[in-house]
């Protein structure tokens, strides 16, 4: 079900940023143009495993099967993205409202599949 109609236009970009995290692991978050996260991967052991996720986020996102919506104990809506295999490849922020939570999907298939990639470690 699709709540909005957004207009795509080549100046919206996303990015996906890897960091090194305190226990040497990695993670990924995939940010809108506006800096907002909209996606949190979980932790990888290596930099290279960060990276495929990466991939297959933007290889599922455009699949709106591929979105599992959540409703979180204290009342707040949030998604997962999952690959075929149903592992979990990323995790939204939570949201106050059910539509705001289809915004922040849309906004994952908007910015996904182009996101150029900036390594912080």
């Amino acid at each position: 079900m699709l709540f909005v109609n957004m207009c795509i236009t080549s100046t919206i970009m996303g990015t996906f940023q890897i960091r090194k995290k305190n226990n040497g692991g990695f993670q990924f978050n995939l940010k809108a143009n506006d800096g907002q996260i909209i996606l949190m991967s979980e932790d990888y052991p290596l930099k290279v495993s960060c990276i495929d996720g990466i991939q297959s986020v933007k290889r599922f996102a455009m699949s709106d099967r591929q979105f599992d919506k959540k409703t979180s104990v204290n009342g707040k809506y949030y998604f997962n993205l999952k690959s075929d295999n149903g592992k979990i490849l990323g995790v939204s922020e939570m949201y106050e409202t059910e539509k705001s939570m289809y915004y922040g999907i849309e906004s994952v298939k908007i910015h996904a599949p182009t996101a150029p990639l900036e390594d912080l470690t």
